[in-house]
């Protein structure tokens, strides 16, 4: 990260913020301005390719970002001032403002210091009187710097974006950022499965008559379905993926047999009730399919466990799916993991994997289960634990059961191209670890920048090929 000296006053810190002491910062030192590989993001790519210069701080920190949605509802802040399209985002940066005052420990407080910080070089306390004044001078910035996503991305110094992208997919927005020549950073797509293996949503089958065509195969059965997968898979490869992804609210708890699957997506193409047993197993089936071909492929594949979708139905149909209406699940058991892991790795080996748990709980059980395959790793504290505790806790559990050395560190996770800011979250807070292990005489001082530029972005940008 690119600062200029300043101090954060708007926080109850200065430039040491997170940081222990002398050894925190030497280290911290030593990786804040290394560039970001954001190996997981839900950034928009037709946003980047068309570059079309920022309206507002209101639209840049409040179009489309659920976190702080989360926050005004829970502060009391009427609907209409967190998402209503006819309340103008001057007003509804004014209500965030007044949640954010009283948001005393919630990461959102201190990244949004940050952001106004690093991107806009302002430092005024965060409160509802400080509004007007912070609008104005982030929008004089915005005005002046005609500042754009590409901007904002390359003032970051980030490397790689890597979306979430589903299979039906045309990438047409990522063929057009490839053919840039000065572009500064990759733009890659990944590969997300989450409505490729849907069953039960209400439009799965006009979704696969959608996959079809985009394949170029009429799908009507498993067999038809794999194929229009690999088409994919293909496709996507030559477009630059490495990566894949999937985050449903279920885990399979059984492997289908080919026979079993084919009938229950048989079933599922005719509209016909599928169960959440049968559906599970069928998830069994294609998880080890999946698992194989991005081993084939050489792919990254994630696994995002443990997470709730859309617990709140009426503001699901009034506002849809990432409108903040998700929460922490239950905890996928680790038999079901083992089963599915051990199945592809019994096949052709399992490809480089990342279990991210959004249950805290589980972070042992991970990553304990992690250790007994090759190329298994825990991933970063995720969405609702992405904060100091729960980054800190994925760090001791990896620490203290795995291989630090071998962590793939930060990623945003986020809809916002200002997001990147929490990667210097993430670095002060890795500092204060690796800290911690050396002045207690735990760990050579020596190798402590070494570890900490690895993890900080040397592992994912080896691992994917980006060195």
């Amino acid at each position: 990260m690119r600062y200029n000296g300043a101090t954060f006053r708007n926080l109850p810190m200065n430039r040491d913020y997170l940081l222990s002491g002398p050894t925190a910062q030497s280290l911290y030192e030593g990786v804040r301005e290394l560039p970001i590989y954001d190996y997981h993001c839900h950034l928009p790519p037709r946003e980047i390719a068309e570059d079309r210069p920022c309206g507002n701080i209101g639209e840049l920190w409040l179009g489309g970002d659920h976190y702080k949605w989360r926050l005004m509802r829970q502060a009391g802040i009427p609907e209409d001032q967190i998402t209503g399209r006819d309340t103008p985002f001057r007003e509804r940066f004014r209500a965030y403002l007044s949640a954010l005052e009283m948001a005393a420990g919630n990461p959102l407080y201190a990244w949004s210091a940050m952001e106004l910080h690093q991107f806009f070089g302002v430092d005024l306390p965060l409160a509802a009187a400080n509004a007007d004044a912070i609008w104005d001078a982030c929008n004089a910035v915005i005005r002046d710097r005609s500042l754009s996503p590409r901007k904002l991305i390359r003032q970051s110094n980030v490397r790689l974006v890597a979306t979430t992208d589903d299979p039906a997919d045309s990438l047409e927005w990522h063929l057009k950022l490839a053919d840039e020549k000065d572009l500064g950073f990759r733009v890659l797509p990944s590969f997300r499965t989450d409505r490729l293996l849907n069953l039960l949503a209400p439009d799965y089958p006009d979704y696969i008559r959608r996959l079809g065509e985009t394949a170029g195969v009429a799908i009507d059965s498993l067999d038809s379905f794999r194929q229009a997968i690999l088409h994919r898979l293909d496709f996507f490869a030559q477009a630059g993926c490495r990566i894949s992804d999937v985050g449903l609210p279920a885990f399979p708890d059984a492997i289908a047999t080919d026979a079993e699957a084919d009938a229950t997506f048989r079933a599922a193409l005719a509209d016909a009730p599928v169960t959440p047993e049968t559906w599970r197993a069928f998830l069994g089936r294609l998880y080890v399919f999946l698992g194989t071909e991005y081993r084939r492929r050489g792919w990254l594949m994630q696994w995002h466990l443990g997470v709730w979708r859309n617990a709140n139905t009426p503001m699901f149909r009034s506002l849809g799916p990432d409108a903040g209406g998700d929460c922490i699940g239950d905890p996928v058991p680790v038999s079901h993991l083992v089963r599915v892991l051990d199945a592809i790795h019994s096949d052709c080996g399992l490809p480089q994997t990342v279990l991210y748990s959004l249950v805290p709980s589980m972070n042992s059980p991970y990553q304990t289960l992690a250790g007994c395959y090759p190329g298994v790793r825990l991933g970063a504290a995720w969405w609702f634990v992405d904060h100091r505790r729960g980054i800190e806790d994925v760090l001791d559990v990896v620490a203290e059961t795995g291989h630090l050395g071998s962590f793939l560190g930060m990623l945003t996770d986020s809809r916002s191209f200002l997001s990147y800011a929490r990667h210097d979250y993430f670095r002060r807070i890795l500092a204060s670890f690796v800290a911690r292990l050396v002045d207690s005489g735990q760990y050579e001082a020596s190798l402590a920048p070494k570890l900490m530029r690895r993890i900080s972005c040397d592992n994912i940008s080896a691992l994917l090929g980006l060195d």
